[in-house]
């Protein structure tokens, strides 16, 4: 038997596939986004970016920005009950809309 791999970016062909039409680098504004402290943010990894990028584990999680760090931002959010922070460049964070307040 071989032995696999377990290289920062195995295990992670659907995490890392673009659709055929998505293919590339994206757009220059993705890398230029500024978030506040204090603002929600979701990982969303961008497969063609490798710089700044976090562990695919935490594809999908929302944390709350702490600080910046040069051009990269230092995200938290809770693991279980203990809080881990990470380091993640623009491109691979999307913005969490404010909820709406209802009316009455």
């Amino acid at each position: 038997m071989v032995k696999s791999s377990k290289g920062f970016r195995s295990r992670s062909r659907g995490t890392f596939t673009k659709e055929v039409r998505e293919k590339g680098m994206p757009p220059v504004n993705w890398f230029l986004r500024s978030f506040k402290i204090g603002d929600k943010v979701t990982i969303r990894i961008e497969p063609s970016d490798p710089h700044g990028q976090p562990h695919p584990r935490y594809q999908g999680r929302t944390c709350t920005v702490v600080a910046k760090s040069g051009r990269a931002y230092r995200i938290e959010f809770l693991d279980g009950r203990k809080p881990k922070q990470l380091v993640a460049t623009p491109v691979h964070l999307w913005p969490v809309p404010a909820p709406e307040e209802k009316h009455a």
